[in-house]
């Protein structure tokens, strides 16, 4: 399998890792390491034990990183005892979610834990002698902003403590392996990281087209078949790839009904971020960084989870790489979107030659909720603008509309404090350079709907603007920016045409 870019090697038991044979294939050089030094706490972070878990969990998952780490192409042949160890599931069972919604068995986790050391015994004796069984996965469906559903699957609460227990295990593995411009649910990383990132490597490299890549139904379309190879590639322990198998084959339960699933990973699970990870690390990661040392020009390259983001140098070149992925995923049953995944025109250049060509301003693309455009700074340079995309904005309205009917008649001091923490978590995360005038809008119409609320309530009419601002400013608190500019970020990690030493 060379164009998986594999990793063949020997084997590694127990957390230590065996010398490949003659026969292994030689093994890549690590991904440096571009712009800044890594983060604290990712591939080389100790994962912070749960409550209960002794030192001995730790040092065990220190050695697999370690052997990891030492030797790209090993095999891990001894992983599931680390897996149904009680010390590792109960970590796993209070990293849990408390109030997440109960799967199938309408099991919830505080009825679990009414009896919490006798269920982790029991459920470790099981997982030892291979008597474990996943349950299917009930499935919902999520409202999106543009009127669709996206499936989510919700996942028995035992099925959770094993998933996340053997997450734990396996992400001492693969965080050693994944390359830096992939962000999607991986420690110590998060959506600002990858934002950064990207207005870091757009700004310093030569990039004038960007490709909006966007996989049809990515979760859906992961081959099971594919995927176990992938997996063996370091995994050689087969309880573990039968724990795996398992999960993929355990169904969707629907409407009462029943389905098998042959192919995706349910999105919800504890373990499904870690496989889609696993699953484009080899058909689109690996392979992106083999094609980018042919390119003629720079390229730079963001990916969280399914949403893929480059930028390259050329026009010709920009055609020629989405030839190239177009095919490259038709092999391993992915498909680009054809409405949703676009080229354009993008960077320093653009709007002199949109304006220069009478095309007006340049296109805009959306990457982790927020509309990325040509602008320049008051020096006249040019700067990436970011702005909460309005598609967002218009859903987050709605909710909070249709939130405001069910709390019709709660007292204002309850509704404030409510409404308080939706501005703060919106400012938190929206709260990035340039997009203070959007913030501000946001506030102003969350005051417009609590206005509206309030004067349906009220039996003497509409409540006065100059009250109701009274009211705003008594428990509203406002906006400002939360997140820094992304040169000023401590952890910014990009993929250019060349390291930077």
């Amino acid at each position: 399998m060379a164009d998986l870019n594999g990793h063949e090697g020997g084997n590694a038991g127990n957390g230590q890792a065996k010398p490949a044979g003659a026969s292994g294939s030689p093994r890549p050089t690590a991904e440096r390491v571009e712009e800044r030094r890594q983060a604290k706490g990712n591939a080389d972070r100790k994962t912070r034990p749960g409550p209960g878990a002794g030192e001995g969990v730790r040092s065990a998952r220190d050695r697999i990183r370690r052997a990891a780490k030492t030797d790209k192409g090993r095999r891990f042949t001894a992983l599931l005892h680390h897996v149904y160890n009680t010390d590792t599931l109960r970590e796993a069972y209070f990293g849990l979610k408390h109030d997440a919604a109960p799967g199938i068995d309408g099991v919830t986790w505080h009825a679990y834990g009414e009896q919490l050391e006798n269920n982790l015994t029991d459920l470790s004796a099981r997982l030892k002698r291979g008597a474990y069984r996943a349950k299917a996965v009930r499935r919902v469906l999520i409202p999106k902003p543009d009127g669709r559903q996206r499936p989510l699957g919700v996942t028995a609460t035992e099925d959770k403590i094993v998933q996340r227990a053997l997450l734990l295990v396996l992400n001492c593995i693969y965080e050693v392996d994944f390359l830096d411009f992939s962000y999607g649910f991986r420690p110590g990383r998060s959506q600002h990281h990858a934002l950064d990132a990207l207005h870091v490597g757009i700004k310093k490299r030569k990039v004038s087209w960007v490709l909006d890549a966007d996989i049809r139904g990515y979760f859906d379309a992961i081959s099971h078949e594919w995927l176990v190879k992938f997996i063996e590639h370091r995994i050689a322990d087969r309880r573990v790839v039968r724990l795996i198998q398992k999960w993929l084959k355990a169904g969707v339960l629907e409407d009462g009904e029943w389905r098998p699933s042959d192919e995706g990973a349910p999105q919800g699970g504890g373990i499904s971020p870690l496989l889609a990870n696993v699953y484009l690390h080899y058909v689109f990661d690996l392979w992106l960084r083999a094609w980018r040392r042919r390119a003629k020009g720079d390229v730079v390259v963001v990916r969280y989870a399914d949403d893929i983001i480059v930028g390259l140098q050329s026009q010709w070149e920009a055609r020629q790489f989405l030839d190239d992925l177009r095919e490259r995923f038709a092999a391993f049953g992915l498909e680009l979107h054809p409405e949703k995944t676009r080229l354009i025109e993008f960077g320093r250049f653009a709007a002199d030659n949109t304006k220069r060509k009478g095309r007006g301003k340049p296109e805009t693309f959306n990457f982790l909720g927020f509309t990325h455009s040509c602008g320049k700074t008051r020096e006249g340079w040019f700067e990436i603008v970011r702005q909460t995309m309005r598609k967002r904005l218009r859903a987050k309205l709605l909710e909070i509309k249709q939130a405001l009917r069910r709390r019709w008649h709660d007292p204002v001091p309850e509704v404030g404090k409510w409404l308080a923490s939706v501005i703060r978590g919106h400012a938190n995360y929206y709260g990035v350079p340039l997009n203070i005038r959007l913030l501000r809008s946001f506030r102003h119409q969350v005051i417009w709907l609590w206005q509206r609320a309030l004067s349906r309530r009220s039996q003497k009419g509409k409540v006065p603007w100059k009250r109701m601002w009274r009211i705003a400013c008594r428990w509203l608190p406002r906006v400002r920016i939360t997140q820094p500019w992304p040169t000023e970020r401590p952890f910014l990690q990009t993929y250019g045409r060349s390291p930077v030493q």
